[in-house]
């Protein structure tokens, strides 16, 4: 049966579902009330859904965080007055539903998880994926490296992960950007992690990580540059390459993002990250994640809402930049 949803319509684009003629709380829950990829000629950015949380070290749950932040996204409207931009209507922004991967095997789960990204590359379509844990980022990484060349990766977190095994297992959602640095994937002179805080295990921890090629920013170090110095520093360090953002919700303080597996105390406020995350819309942008929201732990849906506004703002900077090119 052909689907006669009413839709709003832009710039040639499928948009979203009309909330004046269908309430917000009916219908299908796709991100943002857009439309399914099997419903459009062609897409210029797919939300994919990777329900994996086999890499935690701490709180499982993180498998259920795709349906999480898309039910959390009801709320989303077409027109973003913080960047001046409507990027439904710029971009045809569709979901591309969830990969199912094993969750007994996270050797074969990062197989799986780097072809179904690279599917999506080879449509020509950027790639926005929401997880699960952070072990995902690996084999995304792997899949953009193969189009791009070497990325310039801005990794917002509260933890480096980079570290180098749990338990004898090299992989991890502590270990994802260590493997990918090994691996070649990484341009070394233009990565950072933005947020880090909390206890380390050692100080060997931050040489072992500037080794790997990345400069860091703390969160503590947010009182004294503020947003603007923050944005400042990303954007030097970040310059013309192709860039790729991961983004943990624990960069989140947890009174932002209780629902995460590993909260730490001290974190970004909501506007803080939002606000940082609208300045990518001057750097080329070749795809992203939002990982590691567990809903079991969140409440009143403040996580989720949190992680829909993260990705509702990178779609807004890839259409910012679509629309400049």
């Amino acid at each position: 049966m052909r689907d006669t949803t009413p839709r709003l319509n832009s710039g040639g684009k499928i948009g979203q579902v009309d909330a004046t003629r269908v309430p917000r709380y009916a219908g299908a829950s796709t991100f943002a009330r857009l439309p399914r990829w099997d419903e459009v000629d062609a897409a210029d950015v797919v939300i994919l859904g990777v329900p994996f949380d086999t890499g935690v070290s701490y709180r499982p749950g993180a498998r259920f965080g795709p349906g999480h932040i898309r039910e959390s996204s009801r709320l989303l409207r077409g027109y973003n007055p913080a960047q001046n931009v409507q990027p439904f209507a710029v971009l045809q922004v569709v979901d591309g539903g969830d990969l199912a991967v094993n969750p007994f095997s996270i050797e074969e789960a990062l197989a799986e998880i780097e072809a179904g990204a690279s599917a999506v590359l080879e449509t020509g379509a950027k790639l926005l994926t929401l997880g699960g844990d952070h072990t995902i980022a690996l084999p995304l990484l792997r899949a953009m490296a193969a189009k791009h060349g070497p990325l310039a990766v801005v990794h917002f977190d509260a933890h480096l992960d980079t570290w180098d095994s749990y338990f004898g297992a090299d992989y991890t959602h502590g270990t994802p950007f260590r493997r990918a640095s090994e691996e070649g994937l990484l341009d070394k002179n233009a990565c950072l992690h933005v947020g880090i805080r909390g206890p380390l295990y050692t100080a060997d921890d931050l040489d072992q990580d500037g080794d790997l090629g990345f400069e860091i920013v703390h969160a503590t170090e947010m009182d004294s540059l503020g947003v603007s110095g923050v944005i400042e520093r990303m954007l030097r360090r970040l310059g013309d390459r192709p860039v790729y953002v991961s983004i943990d919700i624990d960069v989140l303080d947890p009174a932002f993002a209780p629902g995460t597996g590993t909260p730490e105390a001290g974190g970004f406020t909501s506007r803080e990250l939002l606000a940082i995350l609208r300045a990518l819309s001057s750097v080329n942008l070749v795809g992203a994640d939002i990982v590691e929201v567990a809903p079991a732990y969140d409440h009143a849906q403040i996580t989720g809402v949190a992680a829909a506004h993260v990705a509702y703002e990178l779609i807004s900077a890839m259409a910012i930049a679509q629309a400049a090119s």
